[in-house]
């Protein structure tokens, strides 16, 4: 057992090397909790946060879970890059293949936190935290990311957006682990765009825009929108991407989005800013990162 003066909590401490042998602890104990990088785990105990937790489950010594790679086929989807439950933020950001397919991404990562958090924290752990602030959501949702989640009665596959359920709280059950996260390659003329609002650059997004854009001409081909840090659960705008599908591309066009897209959100008050501050700036910034995307794709307006 652990009982230390720095964590102040007692918990059976385990450290597989194998995931088989992880996803037997997660099926065979109660109240596990998952320790990839600890950049919120280790700081909600420290801080005398409520953790239920019998068995911290460390999973950092299973090399097979370490990776960012390219593969033909995997999460259902053709042609995709896959990104380990083990693989670091700043790994991650600085990959070619993040920097130039999913740009993106990329950006959004090297705005999280501070250096030392992103060389111990975890894209799958930024996920399963189910934070409506996470950084590295917002765009992979854009891109259209699909998770794998394992146990030991077998795998299933789900897109990003319809993991999260509240603050803290997604459809991961007990005996899951998050081992993949699945990027689809990009179509010809993709563009994409990430902003993010925060009082200073290491710090939270009070609210953080994220556009995808395939462009067809000067006609919008597909479009996926999705905001941070406005509501319960990260928020993706499908039906405001999909209305501008077939559209000519405009100024007036990404006007006319951008209000549709502030309208559509139920911001929230918290101790970051307010839901009259986020409705304003959410225009703003998503007229901003329409505009850009649509340049990043070739278009012009």
């Amino acid at each position: 057992m652990v009982n230390t003066r720095i964590l102040d909590a007692e918990f059976g401490y385990l450290a597989p090397t194998a995931l088989d042998e992880a996803l037997d602890i997660l099926n065979s104990k109660n109240k596990v909790k998952v320790l990839a990088g600890g950049t919120d785990l280790i700081v909600h105990i420290k801080v005398g946060a409520e953790v239920e937790m019998d068995y911290m489950l460390d999973i950092k010594r299973i090399e097979e879970l370490d990776y960012v790679q390219l593969r033909e086929h995997c999460c259902d989807l053709d042609e995709v890059c896959c990104i380990g439950a083990n693989a670091k933020l700043s790994r991650i950001e600085k990959e070619a293949v993040i920097v130039e397919r999913y740009p993106a991404l990329a950006k959004a990562l090297s705005l999280m936190a501070s250096i030392s958090v992103r060389n111990m924290g975890t894209m799958a752990g930024n996920i399963c935290n189910a934070s409506p602030v996470a950084d590295s959501v917002i765009p992979a949702i854009c891109y259209g990311a699909r998770i794998k989640l394992k146990s030991a009665d077998g795998e299933r596959v789900l897109p990003l957006e319809d993991f999260f359920v509240a603050p803290g709280v997604s459809v991961i059950k007990p005996n899951e682990l998050l081992t993949n996260i699945a990027l689809p390659k990009p179509k010809p003329h993709t563009g994409a765009s990430f902003i993010k609002k925060t009082r200073v650059r290491p710090d939270v997004a009070k609210i953080s825009v994220g556009v995808v854009i395939e462009r067809d001409g000067d006609k919008v081909a597909n479009c996926r929108i999705a905001m941070g840090a406005i509501a319960a659960t990260p928020a993706y705008l499908k039906s405001i991407g999909d209305s501008i599908v077939g559209k000519t591309m405009s100024e007036q066009l990404i006007k006319e989005t951008a209000a549709a897209a502030a309208r559509t959100i139920k911001p929230i008050d918290d101790n970051r800013t307010t839901a009259e501050y986020r409705t304003a700036i959410a225009e703003i910034l998503t007229a901003d990162a329409l505009a850009e995307a649509w340049k990043n794709a070739g278009g012009e307006l």
